[in-house]
């Protein structure tokens, strides 16, 4: 029988290309590993399949019915985007410090740097707040860049020097310098709802940027960040985008010193985002308002929503620590180490 001659991606000649990468996803899971042990936390395993998938207005899930074995009875169930809400439960039972590297699913398109179903390091720090996470994504990523042993870290034709000093730039700041735009001026008085669009239309389109008529100030907020900031942040060296306005900061508390905005950043390497991180809301009232929010807002802009997670706003009410979080994407810390071209290239099959 003759030997199908197609390229396929587990013909050895084919596989063995990317060897070195994949190589590289063993030594960076192993060092995660390694560095949370040695800080003392736990590692934990919480379920995929939830009640509710995430409440964030865009993530859209993948869904499955859970029958009985008669089926008698048939709930619906989704894969997590995130372990986010179960790790939080874990906190308020009286785990101090923890962490999971887990596969999440977001019912997106594949991309360069997108995948539907990909790895997640996320973990959690009680009694601290959203700078302990800058600190600690900057162990980390240097940890995992040198035992790989590379001197930077790279996509496409961008370098950045993970070993450097790495910038902090507030989202305004970012606004002002790559964009020309006053972002806190577009605010409204409650800075807990999205503000009228008007102002930041306006301001985008004398920078050439377009908006649809429907655009809502999120819309248009996204549209100037995706065109004309994140492109250029973490060249040279990585960048921490910190203190969001606190009406896109959907599990994130608002920084004391100013209500508009909130504790989260996003870290950047050679234009990519490589995570998100918050000082974590505790204010259960305030997190319902949040998730009925974005549930409206979800089911007026797609047409259906989640069920909001009851268990995990009981136990914010029982009394969650003060904490910090963070969500990095293990993927692209991979591709940006190694300096895949495709994310693919990082996994072990290249293909859903």
């Amino acid at each position: 029988m003759m030997k199908n001659k197609e390229n396929k991606w587990w013909q050895p000649e084919n596989y063995m290309k990317n060897a070195d990468k994949r190589i590289a996803r063993m030594c960076v899971l192993k060092e995660i590993r390694h560095f949370f042990e040695a800080e003392g936390f736990a590692e934990v395993d919480t379920p995929a399949l939830q009640v509710c998938p995430g409440m964030e207005v865009h993530l859209r899930a993948f869904s499955t019915q859970l029958d009985s074995p008669l089926g008698e009875t048939s709930v619906v169930r989704h894969l997590h985007t995130s372990p986010e809400l179960s790790m939080k439960k874990l906190l308020v039972a009286g785990l101090p410090k923890i962490y999971q590297l887990c596969h999440c699913f977001r019912n997106e398109a594949i991309g360069q740097t997108h995948l539907p179903e990909f790895t997640m390091l996320e973990w959690y720090r009680k009694s601290t707040d959203y700078t302990a996470m800058m600190e600690d994504t900057e162990r980390l990523v240097k940890s995992c860049t040198r035992v790989c042993q590379a001197e930077v870290l790279r996509f496409k034709d961008i370098t950045c020097n993970p070993f450097q000093e790495w910038e902090r730039l507030t989202v305004a700041q970012a606004f002002f310098k790559y964009a020309g735009i006053d972002l806190m001026a577009t605010l409204d008085e409650n800075p807990c709802v999205l503000p009228e669009p008007d102002k930041l239309r306006y301001e985008a389109q004398a920078k050439g940027i377009w908006c649809g008529p429907q655009d809502n100030w999120e819309d248009i907020f996204f549209r100037i960040m995706m065109e004309k900031i994140e492109p250029y942040l973490g060249h040279n060296v990585p960048t921490i985008l910190c203190d969001y306005p606190t009406c896109l900061g959907a599990l994130a508390r608002q920084k004391p010193s100013d209500a508009r905005v909130c504790e989260r950043f996003e870290a950047y390497i050679c234009g990519v985002e490589l995570c998100n991180a918050f000082s974590e809301l505790t204010d259960v009232e305030e997190q319902r308002r949040r998730f009925e929010a974005d549930s409206a807002m979800k089911k007026q802009l797609y047409g259906y929503t989640y069920p909001i997670d009851e268990d995990f706003l009981e136990a914010l009410s029982f009394g969650m620590p003060e904490s910090s979080g963070n969500a990095l994407g293990v993927d692209r810390l991979i591709m940006l180490i190694t300096g895949a071209e495709d994310i693919t290239e990082t996994c072990w099959v290249p293909e859903i």
